[in-house]
């Protein structure tokens, strides 16, 4: 017998399952951008490697949602322990349902994306193939446990089980994450070190500017702050200093930053701004480094006129 769908069925199903939805996205999310990091695509595209490989949000998301949608469902299962009827409840099964048939389209488009790329003879990378297990098992965890739930084979010694793998998926997807990615306090320091690169790319690029103006390098920073006067040099926001410019010759001059990381250790700011303008490279070493940058004479041998 089907029971009477009251207030309370309605939002603690609802919730749950708008819980898991938001859980199911940013774990996968989580665990594509860990991917992507431990096993990226090798191509001659620059702009590929732009998106960000921060785990930020996602962890937080999952941190949060994980207890409220393990809240729920416990909610959830003491109802059904004093109302049984309450499992038979038409919006229990209308998202149970719905939940099973995503899941298993997921699961399909899964196998059939691996099976098309084989049959295709495109090249099955470890990074593909991880993604590609990602989804098959969160859509098979997912498809599984609510297929047992309508068929009303879930007891509450099942239902521990489940949140005890639920449990362990998530932790160990959180942990591979700061493992690839590095620790909060790892991501801060990288995050630092990409701003310094792009601060010293606009001072490089208004140097370039003076050059083409005036024909010269300016002597000091100041003289191209005095030259452009909408120009503010930034400033290094981990230590609240200037960056360090020195003329070396008529053509050539020096840009240095402290920097906490190599950049080969942070695949996100070494892909990145290794070639960010022709052979340019901004890659550095832990510590102090200094670029030595080269006006192109063929590109700005004359300076602009001065209308």
């Amino acid at each position: 017998m089907e029971a009477k769908t009251n207030a309370k069925d309605v939002f603690l199903n609802l919730g749950a399952i708008v819980a898991l939805y938001t859980l199911v996205i940013s774990l996968v999310n989580l665990l594509f951008s860990v991917i992507n990091v431990a096993y990226p695509q090798i191509n001659n595209d620059y702009n590929s490697f732009s998106a960000s490989a921060s785990i930020s949000w996602p962890v937080a998301t999952v941190v949060i949602f994980f207890p409220i949608f393990i809240l729920l469902m416990w909610l959830l299962e003491k109802q059904y322990q004093v109302e049984p009827e309450r499992q038979n409840a038409g919006i229990h099964r209308w998202l149970t349902y719905l939940t099973l048939f995503l899941s298993g389209i997921a699961i399909a488009a899964d196998l059939i994306t691996i099976l098309y790329y084989f049959i295709d003879g495109q090249e099955l990378t470890t990074g593909f193939l991880l993604k590609v297990l990602v989804l098959f098992v969160v859509a098979s965890l997912i498809f599984f446990y609510y297929i047992s739930d309508i068929r009303g084979k879930l007891t509450s010694k099942s239902r521990v089980v489940w949140r005890v793998i639920a449990t362990a998926v998530v932790l160990a997807s959180i942990i591979w994450g700061f493992l690839v990615l590095g620790s909060p306090r790892t991501q801060r320091l990288y995050k630092y070190d990409d701003q310094k690169v792009r601060d010293l790319m606009n001072i490089d690029s208004q140097i370039t500017s003076f050059f083409m103006t005036k024909g010269t390098l300016p002597a000091t920073m100041e003289e191209n702050v005095n030259i452009n006067t909408y120009f503010i040099p930034p400033i290094d926001e981990q230590t609240g200093k200037p960056y360090e410019y020195k003329k070396l010759n008529s053509i050539k001059y020096e840009l240095c930053a402290e920097f906490n990381k190599a950049s080969s250790e942070n695949s996100k700011l070494s892909e990145r701004n290794l070639y960010p303008y022709g052979n340019i490279s901004w890659a550095h070493p832990e510590g102090k480094h200094c670029f030595t940058q080269t006006i192109d004479t063929t590109l700005y041998s004359k300076p602009l006129p001065i209308r």
